[in-house]
């Protein structure tokens, strides 16, 4: 059974390096931002797959290229069907991966934050005169 698992991680690695090199020589939308393919997520079967990505730059071009790589999904899996020999080729879905902007919120929560708070009970035992 863990053979298994380990093949469709090797599988979604491999989607991932191709993927990769495919958006950034073969696809040509001036629309379409930078674009990072951040992992993919083969199911079991290797019907499906997530391919989660990043794209720099504001929210609305986050939409417009997740909505151009979904709309070319099934040019992107043909590619990828001629690069790898696998009898079965994923279908394609592509995700904005949140857990970049997550780190980012919770890196500036810590920057911004207290770094030792002192509580009112400590205050008073290190004050000397309050002896």
């Amino acid at each position: 059974m863990p053979a298994e698992f380990s093949r469709t991680r090797r599988v979604g690695e491999q989607i991932q390096r191709d993927l990769a090199e495919l958006i950034r020589s073969e696809v040509r939308d001036p629309r379409l931002g930078m674009v990072t393919v951040n992992h993919v997520d083969v199911s079991r079967d290797m019907s499906y797959a997530k391919v989660y990505i990043t794209v720099m730059g504001e929210p609305e071009s986050r939409e417009v290229s997740l909505s151009i790589l979904n709309k070319m999904a099934g040019y992107l899996r043909s590619q990828i069907g001629r690069r790898m020999k696998l009898r079965i080729i994923p279908e394609l879905k592509f995700l904005y991966d949140e857990s970049i902007d997550r780190g980012a919120r919770i890196d500036s929560l810590l920057r911004n934050a207290d770094p030792f708070p002192v509580a009112e009970d400590d205050q008073a035992d290190d004050d000397p005169e309050s002896s």
